[in-house]
Order: C-alpha cells, then structure tokens, then sequence
C-alpha cells in the first residue's frame, strides 16, 4: 500500500465529527462530503492494486474525489456550517493532493 494510505485514513477520521457537524443543518452536502472522501481512500486502495491505464485513471479519480471533498469542507465555511480546518489537517489535504498529484498525471521527461 502507498505511504500516503495512512494519511488518507487519517484525513478521513479527523473529518467524522466535520460531517456530523455539517449534517445538522444541510444532510446532502454532509453526505456528499462523505462519499467523496471515502471514494478518495477507496480509489487509491484499487490503484495500487491495478496496472497501467486502470493504475493512473484510480489516481485520476481519487484527485477528483479528494478536490470535491475539499470545496464541500469549502462551502461548509463559507456557510458558516463549520469553521475552518486547523493546520494540521489542511496540511495533511494538501499533502494528499499533491501525491494525487504525482501519481495521476504523467510528467513528459
């Protein structure tokens, strides 16, 4: 498994009382905040366990998850729902990205 696996998982845990926060004034978007991020992980597992094209389109789609994640933690604030993400969690997204990042686009040399 990927070394940013954990850090996913991490991610994830730190967000369970963020949803459940969110879910007490707007469900949906509680709920699409949920799915995305269990997507990202999920996306990520069957990558590594996949081989070419099907390896970079689970990155590819575990970037796309993990960037919906983020504008839902985004609008949750700009509502007012939430506050914002301490640093260590946005620290530990951006981390997540950036290794998205690296693994779904492939760099021409």
């Amino acid at each position: 498994m990927l070394r940013i696996y954990p850090v996913i998982l991490d991610w994830l845990s730190a967000l369970t009382p963020i949803i459940a926060s969110i879910r007490t004034v707007d469900s949906n978007l509680a709920d699409q905040l949920r799915r995305s991020s269990a997507s990202v992980a999920l996306n990520v597992a069957e990558g590594t366990g996949a081989t070419g094209g099907r390896k970079r389109n689970s990155y590819r789609i575990a970037l796309a998850e993990m960037r919906e994640s983020m504008a839902a933690i985004e609008i949750a604030t700009r509502l007012a729902y939430i506050e914002a993400l301490d640093d260590d969690a946005e620290d530990r997204q951006q981390k997540i990205v950036a290794t998205l990042i690296k693994l779904a686009v492939p760099w021409k040399k």
